[in-house]
């Protein structure tokens, strides 16, 4: 019989278990590699990995080598895991790819088909003045297409509703809905893509479970209702992971400073509630079995409110195995529970292994369990006092894990995560108590749950303010490489950091580094922060396939021509741009492209007037651009030839459309307003969509002096419709071209770039280089600036 080590540094001195850690890692990585690869390849994988398994253990039980006797039984279980992931990721690859349901969806069929929901509906905003569409996950019991032929497959189908009547339904729901089907974008177990544009036909009822699941999330959000914005939205997030109603600015500033996970359901959040039902069943003198039976009824009920997401499956499968150990006498086993959980959960799902929440729930646990032990001792050994230490230990070993992660992701590493992260551990667990405490009174008692929320929404005002004043920290962020290369690249530096730092002679080397690079770089990055540039005189923003052009009148006030085809991207850049104020909103004419993010330049901004060209076309996008203006009680008049507009830095003239041009193969585009703007000193012209008939008006009517310009917005996203003779009067230094990734029109056309390119001019992409901001420097000369392309900003349209 054995016995635990006891004292502080117990926990250190025992080396961890990492049994299963090769198991799990084998089926992760398989899973993973299965998910980007055909069932085939997948299968061959399985094949390989038998082989040498057996090879192997064939040589570790006959021929034993003193290497192989070390390491070769945790190559053994990686092998294992390699195989346990490869053969459940080709059944579930298999079932995807079936063949008539995939033909069925390359001919964009349609079908009528029976679905069981997997997850609650997701909003995404629509354009000003349209409906939301809704993304739900679910999962196909059979399709019927329009000859009554019926396919019976358990395949995962994503839907795109357009319905509100979608909105409300739960996980568990049968139901029966009409419509096209599509192609998936891969990388993933969806099978189809199923646009509906009619309400779903009900068939029964969700489990009891899910409907009063969805009765106390419903009463949270009713009672976080009154609250203000910022702390009502975020507080359903903690509690609950429901960020339906989390402002935007909050959800970018939690990204900066590393606190997403805080909004993510994790472990953290299973932690606190188990942890506060354990506290009572102590008080209430209970055993080891009751109080386990007592936390793992707290731990399901908690699972099914939060919904079963990727990190919320991880930490309910990891905190039921940890039960079974606290039960059976072992609750030390921490680490073979998160590889147990790992296993399971890849095994039974293979999605989640490109899940990057779950990858991120999973190395915080990670971290947490094998680094901030050690680190919390080594503090203590050097006189921290405990409680600091393990304040300190935490946050830096969860940071360090998923930093590899956060890097892949957004291209950053952050420097201000581990105290952000230091500052919110106080907020965290009153928050989630009282928000989970008002979730299941909403119900009996509608007011106490009220007054619950109320006092939650300090503690997660707490939270936004940290999250706030850390995103504008200069030098809060550093550039990184991004996607799979700056994430293995991160990772690599970081063990062979760990490795390198038990060494003292290296540890002191570390630090006097670390030290000369941050006192080096902070005067220079205190003077350039990044982001935007200074001197800047236009910026053009990533949103896709779409325009949006933003034009500095003073600090945090700027003139925006356009609003892109979605209003999420044109806010961030407007706050990236720190534009709080908007005096005036251009908006060159009527498509969906430059009028559909309307909602995200009013989002949270005083906004003084809109000024929209006399070409009423389309008249439903006029008609909604009018009512977004009226819902915020901003003026909105038409401009045209002649206007003109003075405002702190920027001078506009409008130039066209000279007259109304009829018999096009666009009128709303060669109708588009085209204005000219002086930014200090330089000449800027802006043309919206205009084609070859306004372009050769604007040549007749105009004085061609009028159109010589330092900076030109090129026509309609670079097409293929423009006047040389007009391209050659403007004479620009610098081309800027909005456009989105493989958007489908072949923007920008080739020939254009090229003869742009010939005239030597500098050519700039919003699609490759993400931003653009053109900068007068201080010697009087232009330069230009790009911000890059984060994850997720490829704007394909």
């Amino acid at each position: 019989m054995t016995s635990d080590p006891v004292g502080p540094d117990a926990g250190s001195r025992q080396p961890p278990d990492l049994r299963l850690a090769g198991l799990a890692v084998g089926a992760w990585l398989a899973a993973l590699a299965g998910l980007r690869l055909s069932t085939g390849v997948t299968v061959l994988i399985a094949l390989l990995a038998v082989a040498a398994t057996l090879a192997l253990g064939h040589r570790l039980i006959h021929r034993p080598v003193r290497v192989l006797e070390r390491h070769g039984w945790v190559v053994v279980t990686v092998l294992l895991g390699v195989l346990c992931g490869s053969v459940a990721t080709a059944a579930r690859l298999g079932v995807r790819d079936t063949e008539p349901l995939r033909e069925l969806a390359e001919a964009r069929a349609r079908v009528t088909a029976e679905l069981v929901v997997r997850d609650d509906p997701r909003s995404v905003a629509g354009p000003a003045g349209r409906p939301a569409t809704y993304l739900l996950s679910a999962r196909l019991r059979w399709l019927e297409d329009s000859a009554g032929a019926r396919l019976r497959l358990p395949a995962r189908i994503l839907v795109l509703a357009s319905d509100p009547n979608w909105r409300h339904l739960l996980p568990g729901q049968r139901l029966t809905a009409t419509g096209r089907l599509g192609t998936p974008r891969g990388g993933d177990l969806t099978a189809a893509v199923l646009s509906v544009g009619t309400p779903p036909v009900l068939r029964g009822r969700s489990s009891w479970a899910q409907r009063l699941a969805g009765t106390l999330r419903a009463g949270l959000q009713r009672a976080c209702a009154p609250l203000p914005a910022e702390p009502g939205g975020l507080l359903p997030g903690l509690v609950v992971g429901d960020t339906s109603r989390l402002e935007p600015a909050v959800e970018d500033n939690f990204q900066t400073t590393g606190m997403t996970h805080l909004t993510a359901v994790s472990g953290s959040n299973v932690a606190i509630v188990i942890g506060a039902v354990l506290l009572l069943t102590r008080w209430a003198r209970a055993g080891p079995w009751l109080a386990a039976l007592c936390c793992g009824a707290a731990l399901v009920g908690f699972v099914i409110l939060a919904r079963p997401s990727p990190s919320v499956v991880r930490a309910g499968t990891m905190g039921a195995i940890g039960l079974i150990g606290l039960a059976a006498g072992r609750p030390r086993a921490a680490l073979p529970a998160l590889a147990g959980a790992v296993t399971v959960l890849v095994v039974a799902d293979p999605e989640l292994a490109g899940d990057a929440g779950f990858a991120l729930s999973v190395l915080a646990t990670g971290g947490l369990l094998l680094l901030a032990p050690r680190w919390r001792d080594a503090l203590r050994r050097r006189h921290v006092p405990g409680g600091l230490a393990e304040a300190l230990a935490i946050p830096a070993a969860a940071q360090l894990a998923c930093a590899p992660v956060i890097a892949g992701l957004s291209g950053t590493v952050s420097l201000v995560a581990v105290p952000a992260n230091l500052l919110a551990v106080p907020a965290v667990a009153p928050a989630t108590v009282l928000g989970v405490t008002a979730a299941v009174l909403s119900p009996l008692w509608p007011a106490g749950a009220e007054v619950l929320a109320w006092l939650g929404h300090w503690p997660a005002w707490w939270l936004v303010l940290v999250a706030r004043y850390g995103a504008r920290l200069p030098a809060g962020t550093l550039p990184w490489l991004d996607g799979a290369v700056g994430g293995l690249l991160l990772a690599a530096l970081a063990v062979a950091l760990l490795v390198a730092v038990r060494r003292p002679l290296v540890r002191r080397l570390v630090a006097v580094v670390t030290a000369a690079v941050v006192v080096g770089t902070l005067p220079v990055r205190l003077i350039a922060t990044g982001w935007p540039p200074v001197g800047w005189v236009v910026v053009a923003c990533a949103v896709g396939q779409g325009d949006s052009l933003v034009l500095p009148v003073g600090p945090g006030r700027a003139v925006v021509v356009d609003a892109g085809p979605d209003p999420t991207p044109v806010d961030r850049c407007l706050r990236r741009l720190r534009v709080r104020t908007v005096p005036l909103l251009v908006i060159s004419h009527f498509h969906a492209d430059h009028v559909g993010g309307l909602d995200g330049v009013l989002r949270g901004r005083a906004v003084g007037a809109v000024a929209v060209p006399p070409w009423p076309e389309p008249a439903e996008a006029r008609a909604a651009v009018q009512r977004a203006a009226d819902a915020r009680n901003v003026a909105v008049g038409e401009i045209g030839a002649g206007w003109s507009y003075l405002g702190g830095a920027v001078t506009l003239t409008a130039l066209g459309p000279p007259y109304p041009i009829r018999g096009t193969r666009s009128d709303p585009n060669n109708n588009s307003l085209v204005l000219r703007a002086e930014v200090a000193g330089v000449d800027v012209l802006l043309t919206g969509d205009a084609e070859t008939e306004e372009q050769r008006a604007l040549l007749d009517r105009v004085p061609a002096g009028s159109l010589h310009a330092d900076v030109l917005k090129v026509p309609h996203h670079g097409s293929a419709y423009q006047e040389w003779s007009f391209l050659d009067a403007v004479d620009p230094v610098v081309a800027l071209v909005p456009v989105g990734t493989d958007n489908g029109y072949g923007h920008p056309h080739p020939g254009l770039l090229d003869r742009l390119a010939r005239s030597g001019v500098r050519v700039l992409r919003t699609d490759q280089d993400g931003d653009l901001a053109v900068v007068r420097t201080d010697e009087g000369r232009l330069a230009v600036a790009v911000r890059g392309l984060a994850p997720g900003e490829d704007g394909r349209r």
